[in-house]
């Protein structure tokens, strides 16, 4: 049955013959099927320290579930304590003050959905069932980056739990450098249960534009796409799409579809345009035309890479690709005005950002199909210049941080978390 913690009443822990509690464990990669010994759902700030202080004094091992999209499915630790911060998906928004108060457990939709009442957005990521906690605390890049700074560019505070299970605010003026550590630094520092965000008025209007070429000419089109790019307004976030024999390459515009007809013209100027799809929609559908409708039925695997330029010798490579999904989103703009002092992300110079992805159904497909996205991710490596901390998948943590940084961040985290309570992440060990 499901037992209750004497204080808070609304914290409430579920084993696994309770209702809800195989919901509660499955995560959006269906290769992570683990089980906890406990789920706490909570539902409130005290919740979460009280589940925090519950799994300390019983030895438990603590994973942070909300959108469950890592694809290491680290928010579920087998036979450990999984907080579980879904239920707590309540965003306020104050449009005179163009602020929104999320908790922890909201996803983008819902921050989304609520700020756009009042033709109002923030940057988030490209799919609405994802976390807004962890996006942001990776850093969160979306359609909004290049003209307003990443998520958390635009973070103005965060409420935390920390390790010994007591609640702190942290500002550019409250609690500083824990603020650094937390603007990219991930989940190492505690359980944010709520963030304040800026909020920047974008209307209700965007355009998603993709132009497919024939395979044969996508050296010059590519190559003619990156020169694009460098004088492209901040408007537009640059896509490219390859899989095998097939390439598109377009942007996605938030603001007045009418003033893209330049830029369209440009795209069409690159090549035999064998295909082309011109989409005016609203910023909402924008925000979620790329959600999962399968859920999280698939076996997935990704990797990962910061390109701080694109030659043409990491064109040809990328163009050598084994039939898997392989994308690129453009970075600069309001992402580069940004100190890189300032906070903890790392890589502000970056130009394009790198994933490949494959996703199946049978397990007895599963070396194949990590071997395939591992060796393309490989063949890519020599022109890499750091990754995303967000789609880090077994890699070292100093491919997301330089060493001045991750020496500062091994700081904080001592500070904060000096036993590493908080370790099923992308973790940042504290000195030994």
């Amino acid at each position: 049955m499901t037992s209750t913690l004497p204080q808070p009443a609304t914290l409430a822990l579920l084993h696994a013959s309770d209702p809800g509690y195989d919901e509660a464990r499955t995560v959006w990669n269906a290769m992570v099927d683990r089980r906890p010994a406990v789920v706490a759902k909570c539902h409130c700030t005290e919740d979460v320290a009280a589940a925090v202080r519950y799994a300390r004094t019983n030895d438990l091992e603590i994973g942070v579930r909300c959108g469950g999209h890592n694809i290491a499915g680290l928010a579920v630790p087998d036979g450990g304590l999984m907080i579980d911060l879904t239920p707590m998906n309540e965003v306020r928004v104050d449009p005179d003050r163009q602020l929104a108060w999320v908790q922890g457990g909201a996803l983008l939709g819902e921050l989304d959905r609520a700020a756009q009442k009042f033709g109002l957005a923030t940057t988030a990521g490209n799919v609405s069932h994802t976390g807004v906690g962890g996006l942001t605390l990776g850093g969160g890049m979306g359609w909004l980056a290049r003209q307003f700074g990443l998520a958390c560019d635009n973070v103005a505070s965060y409420q935390l739990v920390t390790a010994d299970g007591e609640v702190v605010r942290a500002s550019a003026t409250e609690n500083p450098d824990l603020f650094w550590g937390l603007r990219g630094g991930g989940g190492n520092f505690g359980i944010v249960t709520e963030f304040e965000f800026r909020l920047h008025h974008v209307g209700t209007r965007a355009l998603v534009a993709d132009f497919t070429y024939p395979v044969d000419e996508g050296f010059d089109v590519l190559r003619g796409w990156r020169e694009l790019n460098a004088v492209a307004p901040r408007q537009a976030t640059f896509t490219a799409s390859i899989k095998g024999d097939s390439l598109s390459v377009g942007f996605a515009w938030v603001g007045d579809p009418a003033e893209t007809t330049e830029l369209l013209q440009s795209f069409r100027d690159l090549g035999t345009v064998v295909a082309e799809s011109i989409e005016e929609l609203s910023y909402l559908t924008l925000q979620s035309r790329d959600d999962s409708i399968q859920g999280h039925r698939y076996r997935r695997y990704w990797k990962g890479h910061y390109f701080k330029q694109l030659t043409d010798d990491a064109i040809r490579a990328l163009l050598r690709n084994p039939g898997v999904g392989a994308s690129l989103q453009a970075y600069g703009g309001a992402i580069a005005d940004v100190p890189d002092t300032e906070a903890a992300f790392s890589h502000r110079d970056t130009l394009f950002e790198f994933v490949t992805a494959t996703r199946w159904e049978d397990p007895a497909d599963d070396a194949a199909r990590i071997a395939t996205i591992r060796d393309y991710a490989a063949s890519l490596d020599q022109y890499a210049g750091g990754a995303y901390l967000n789609t880090l998948n077994g890699e070292t943590i100093k491919r997301a941080f330089p060493p001045a940084k991750l020496a500062r961040l091994t700081d904080l985290k001592t500070a904060y978390d000096p036993t590493n309570i908080f370790h099923l992440n992308q973790n940042i060990r504290p000195a030994s």
